[in-house]
């Protein structure tokens, strides 16, 4: 296990107390929990507090997007594994302002059944909390099943979204709207060209052998769709908006916003060489693409691949995607 480490147990801990130090203007742990983080300056008066949760392992999701504009507050679990329903109950009751609360996190047994037993939590102390799950993985379900699907990189953008709505001022039944109006109109495709080891394990989880990727597999080694030889930039897009296009129904003169996401040790210059492809693709089809977002915005561990995110916006979903943003991880002028 070629890591930086000091104990395996004590990875997330120490990961947690790093950030904290790194960024004390801007998070705050809850109780002297560090797996439970808001923004410093949480609770927001008046507005709805918007949330989300999940396994260590992906970051900067899910706690780098805490800041203005984004997110109020997140839980954090073990590498791969759901924070509690406890831990979500604390952040809930630190962002809520009187105006309600959001939950946003990616459909999972272990999140959903912990996250619906905070909100059971939060109502019994009189906090209404609504919840909009991502479940943007085309390759994790058939078309007509969206409801079971995974949530992956694409709920990047409904964080921007309900983010934005709620600092508008929008009501909690707004911010609900318009957040899964925008959960309508995503969907992501990935690749994986290496396994990852987790730190407790020590030994990779799955294979993927050398020259071999795998389409479809999930953030956490989940398998994906086929299995082959390693193929070009140019054949790897296409594949992957082409299952997008199919899947959204992409027509000529939709406008879309893209994310091009490293998995964690695919580096910009090829995430480049991808959206240079997905631009003159999308351009085929008609479709014009009105923001572009280039990085790591939702990664697992050290795994190689990429993902290709799309949102299909009108001006309402476009004019929230493109509002300030300042967190840890993320900057939107």
């Amino acid at each position: 296990m070629q890591k930086i480490l000091n104990v395996p147990t004590e990875f997330v801990n120490e990961m947690l107390e790093g950030i904290l130090e790194a960024y004390p203007t801007q998070l705050k742990a809850v109780g002297g929990d560090n797996h439970a983080l808001v923004r410093a300056d949480a609770p927001v008066s008046g507005k709805v507090g918007i949330t989300t949760g999940g396994g260590s392992g992906h970051l900067p999701l899910f706690l780098g997007y805490v800041g203005k504009g984004m997110l109020d507050g997140v839980a954090v679990g073990d590498v791969f594994q759901s924070p509690t329903a406890e831990q979500m109950l604390a952040v809930t009751k630190q962002v809520n302002s009187g105006a309600g609360v959001l939950y946003i996190y990616g459909n999972y047994g272990g999140d959903v059944f912990n996250f619906d037993f905070a909100a059971e939590l939060a109502a019994a102390e009189g906090i209404r909390v609504e919840t909009v799950l991502g479940a943007d993985d085309v390759a994790s379900a058939p078309k007509g099943e969206e409801a079971r699907r995974r949530g992956i990189a694409g709920i990047f953008f409904l964080y921007k979204v309900a983010g934005a709505a709620a600092a508008k001022g929008l009501s909690l039944d707004e911010v609900v709207a318009v957040t899964k109006k925008a959960a309508a109109q995503t969907r992501t495709m990935g690749l994986a060209l290496s396994p990852v080891t987790l730190p407790a394990v020590g030994h990779p989880t799955f294979e993927v052998k050398p020259g071999e990727m795998e389409i479809g597999m999930g953030i956490h080694g989940e398998p994906g769709i086929r299995k082959s030889a390693l193929e070009t930039a140019d054949q790897i897009t296409e594949e992957l908006l082409t299952a997008i296009k199919n899947d959204l129904d992409l027509k000529s003169g939709d406008k879309v916003c893209v994310l091009m996401n490293s998995l964690g040790a695919t580096p910009p210059e090829e995430l480049y060489i991808m959206f240079r492809h997905a631009k003159k693709t999308l351009k085929g089809y008609g479709v014009d693409v009105a923001r572009a977002y280039v990085g790591e915005f939702a990664t697992s561990l050290e795994m190689a691949g990429a993902s290709i995110s799309v949102i299909r916006v009108d001006d309402e979903l476009l004019n929230y995607i493109n509002t300030p943003v300042h967190t840890p991880f993320f900057t939107q002028a």
